[in-house]
């Protein structure tokens, strides 16, 4: 059985990439913003509102927080990219998709995504120095600039498979309705 927290395996955080690898991994962070659209087109408020999976965030709070943490990455990246081996600041995820915005609908955070990569993936798109470093300090280690491509590429697939996985567990779930002659 799949780990539903980890429908796509665990989070990748290689230091530097192969060109090919690279440029999937930007292709994927460019398809993000319409792929996740497509991940919740048509569901309901209370479709909207149901975890992944016991235990885990909503619908909802999955999309919102994919923005939270895209946001932060971009910031991260200009970090890396104007100072020598930044500290960046960490935040607290969890309480992040507690606060009020995350209740906001989903369509103001695909909008922020749909911008954010609007900027953030030509920004990666020409960047020369990949082994550019910055450091986490909750996790006392360094990255660079092509493990945060690896892990963001990876992020916003894993989150849109946590809806798409719902999305097809429900419909399995859901008897088969005769239809009409």
């Amino acid at each position: 059985m799949t780990d539903l927290r980890y429908p796509l395996g665990p989070m990748p955080a290689p230091l530097s990439l192969s060109r090919e690898e690279r440029d999937g991994a930007l292709m994927a962070l460019g398809a993000l913003p319409q792929e996740l659209r497509a991940a919740v087109a048509g569901l309901s408020e209370t479709q909207l509102d149901t975890p992944y999976r016991d235990g885990g965030w909503t619908v909802r709070q999955v999309v919102h927080h994919v923005a939270d943490s895209h946001l932060n990455a971009y910031v991260r990246t200009k970090l890396a990219l104007t100072e020598d081996n930044p500290a960046v600041k960490p935040y607290e995820e969890g309480l992040w998709a507690e606060l009020p915005d995350s209740h906001l609908p989903v369509e103001v955070s695909l909008q922020l995504l749909q911008a954010l990569h609007g900027r953030w993936v030509p920004l990666l798109g020409q960047v020369t120095d990949w082994s550019r470093p910055w450091t986490h300090p909750a996790q006392s280690r360094a990255y660079t600039l092509d493990t945060l491509l690896a892990m963001y590429a990876w992020h916003g697939r894993h989150h849109t498979a946590h809806i798409t996985g719902l999305r097809a567990q429900n419909a399995e779930a859901e008897p088969s309705v005769p239809r009409p002659r």
